[in-house]
């Protein structure tokens, strides 16, 4: 099998089919829908489970961020983080140190506390994994979902393409990248992981009227924007000139002959809304940057690049994996 997420297909004939019992759940497991939602009365309980595979570094931060961020797609507060962290055997306990740390700093960042999980050193690996299980809450009535999307809303874009990856490749190809970028714009795009969260614009567009919600990850803007489309069952009309990418995201995805577009891009907040105009303001006066870069339609899912339409579909493989795995 090919290194990345599994494609809509795969999870449709090979996942989908065996989940067991259907209990009263208000948000079932689906393409694009990042988390599930249970019902318990006044408030409902919203849990999302995210690995971190494509990263060498930061591996705590990560962990803690891009599951935080399912939670916040869903207009959730962070609660609770179980942490399953594999150390390989070549593993040194100062790495175990400085993943917790890192962790436990994210953590205190959203307001959540790591309740627990579970730490063991595995044969077979060749470097740390962390599968992170965030649990959060809402109230029953006012959780979003990537579902709600309407024909005519519009899909905004907080921040910019392609951060996570960015920061990732900044680190990981650090030697690579210098002779090319210079150490300077290293630097810079190591500090995209500040940018990380969006518990913050998950809160604003929960309650500026968001109809739904997806935050950017494997695949990029294109994925997310066809993932956001799919699980609101409409198409979409995406404009790719539209879609802010950061100097320094551009100029390592130049020399690496990568897209922006689908560079995996934590740190982004896909939010499809009605009447944008109230969310824009209230992520501005936020010190969150956000752009509208498309609208919900009827059927078709197409993006407009340099004056050209074609039809918009998820990526075989994140540029990560593609740049990670060349020769």
């Amino acid at each position: 099998m090919r290194v990345g997420k599994l494609s809509p297909t795969e999870l449709r004939s090979r996942v989908f089919p065996f989940l067991g019992h259907r209990r009263d759940v208000l948000e079932h497991a689906g393409i694009g829908r990042d988390c599930a939602v249970i019902d318990f009365g006044a408030e409902v309980c919203v849990a999302t489970s995210d690995p971190i595979t494509g990263a060498s570094e930061h591996l705590g931060r990560l962990a803690v961020h891009v599951a935080c961020n399912d939670l916040a797609a869903s207009g959730a507060e962070p609660v609770g983080l179980l942490l399953t962290l594999l150390l390989a055997a070549s593993s040194a306990e100062e790495d175990l140190d400085r993943i917790m740390r890192e962790a436990g700093a994210a953590a205190q960042t959203v307001g959540a506390e790591i309740i627990g999980g579970h730490t063991e050193v595995t044969p077979g690996l060749t470097r740390p994994l962390v599968v992170s299980t965030a649990i959060g809450r809402a109230p029953s009535g006012g959780f979003v979902t990537a579902g709600g999307g309407r024909p005519g809303d519009a899909v905004v874009l907080t921040k910019a393409a392609g951060i996570e990856g960015t920061a990732i490749l900044a680190a990981d190809l650090a030697d690579r990248l210098r002779p090319l970028v210079g150490e300077a714009a290293l630097d810079r795009a190591r500090g995209f992981l500040d940018l990380i969260t969006v518990v913050p614009e998950g809160r604003i567009g929960a309650r500026c009227g968001a109809t739904a919600m997806h935050d950017v990850t494997e695949g990029g803007v294109l994925t997310g924007v066809w993932e956001l489309a799919e699980a609101s069952e409409c198409g979409v009309r995406l404009e790719a000139d539209a879609v802010p990418v950061l100097p320094e995201t551009r100029q390592i995805c130049e020399v690496l002959g990568a897209d922006p577009m689908g560079l995996i891009g934590s740190g982004a907040m896909l939010i499809a809304v009605a009447d944008p105009g109230r969310l824009l303001r209230e992520l501005t006066q936020a010190g969150i940057a956000a752009t509208v870069v498309g609208h919900l339609e009827g059927c078709d899912r197409t993006v407009i690049r340099g004056g050209r339409s074609v039809a918009l579909a998820p990526l075989d493989r994140d540029e990560l994996w593609r740049i990670l795995e060349a020769p």
